[in-house]
């Protein structure tokens, strides 16, 4: 098959994130040659209209999409799967209609807490009605117990995310301000998510040619925070992921093996990851970030519909644990896109009953 990788246009000076989508489409590029598949690359800018030229140039039998973000805004990115739905071209991952609800984390949030996927309780500033007081989810008094994080509503990657970004305040108001003083950083929008000081899974899904719409769960990944003592916030941030040389990214190390003790909690992650797949209505390959806190409930932290899928990533480390090569997982992911062809998968009505 004729197949056209389209990606972020990446300056050579961007940061570490930006960066290793280029390792993606190399990666992605070579196990298409590998399977037999003719690759061409295109790098994507604000300009649609010049997109939707080499679409028509090109005339691609399946697109591999690997756009994170248009302009560098992660806002931005369901524009490429609405323009290739509207062009009628197949195309591997998900949907715009999913893709947009995840790459808004308060949107998926919402649509977590209506479908009954577990999700920490939150706060958000209302922009219409900025320096007011914020819209509060979980209902009652502001909790002065309680520990926050607070995280960017649009950008991923864990820009704008660190170990300071864990707070705890005394009021309402002062949370507000410490989302409003973190906005610039945060790619404008903010909000603080309830901090669940605890284990952290990673699921990473698979879809299957063979059962159009059914996703295999590759082993559950944990990320174990090696060293970090009780006043050390146990954080996947920016430094964590993509600083090789700070602590954090050395002492956060990923590990498939459990205790015979964890089968129960590992079932019951399968579970949740598999109702986020139904809820969101996924398509093709995701990972679900998951947080376990002390009482061994999990907590679902984000739904990943365009992971990272560089050879050195927690999705390939999943698809070599479960006896999947790299390059069978690219041609599954892209016969998966020519059997869905253009029909865009849409959320699960949270009212159907199941």
């Amino acid at each position: 098959m004729n197949v056209l990788i389209l990606h972020d246009d990446v300056p050579a000076d961007s940061a570490p994130d930006a960066l290793d989508l280029l390792a993606q489409v190399d990666a992605v590029r070579a196990a298409l040659v590998q399977t037999g598949h003719v690759a061409s690359v295109i790098a994507c800018s604000l300009d649609l209209a010049s997109l939707e030229r080499n679409l028509l140039s090109e005339r691609p039998d399946v697109v591999f999409n690997l756009v994170e973000t248009l302009g560098s805004r992660g806002r931005l990115c369901p524009l490429v799967p609405l323009l290739l739905e509207s062009q009628s071209v197949p195309f591997t991952g998900n949907g715009s209609a999913p893709t947009f609800i995840t790459a808004n984390k308060l949107t998926a949030k919402r649509l977590m807490r209506g479908s009954n996927l577990p999700t920490a309780d939150w706060i958000e500033i209302d922009r219409s009605r900025r320096h007011l007081p914020t819209h509060a989810v979980g209902g009652g008094a502001f909790p002065r117990s309680a520990t926050w994080i607070v995280k960017s509503v649009w950008e991923h990657a864990s820009i704008g995310l660190d170990e300071d970004s864990v707070v705890s305040v005394e009021t309402r108001e002062a949370l507000e301000r410490e989302i409003e003083r973190r906005l610039p950083a945060l790619g404008g929008e903010g909000f603080a998510e309830k901090f669940i000081d605890g284990r952290e899974f990673n699921l990473s899904l698979l879809e299957d040619p063979r059962s159009p719409g059914v996703p295999e769960i590759l082993p559950p990944a944990e990320i174990v925070f090696e060293g970090y003592g009780a006043e050390k916030p146990r954080v996947i941030g920016y430094r964590a992921k993509w600083d090789e040389s700070s602590e954090e990214y050395k002492r956060t190390v990923r590990r498939f093996d459990f205790p015979r003790e964890d089968a129960q909690l590992i079932d019951r992650l399968r579970g949740v990851a598999r109702r986020a797949w139904e809820v969101f209505g996924l398509s093709g390959y995701a990972r679900i970030d998951i947080r376990v806190d002390g009482r061994n409930e999990p907590w679902v932290l984000e739904v990943n519909t365009n992971p990272c899928i560089a050879p050195d990533a927690g999705f390939a480390a999943a698809l070599g644990r479960a006896g999947i090569s790299y390059a069978g997982a690219v041609d599954r992911i892209i016969r998966c896109a020519i059997e869905r062809r253009i029909a865009p998968s849409l959320p699960h009505d949270a009212s159907e009953p199941r």
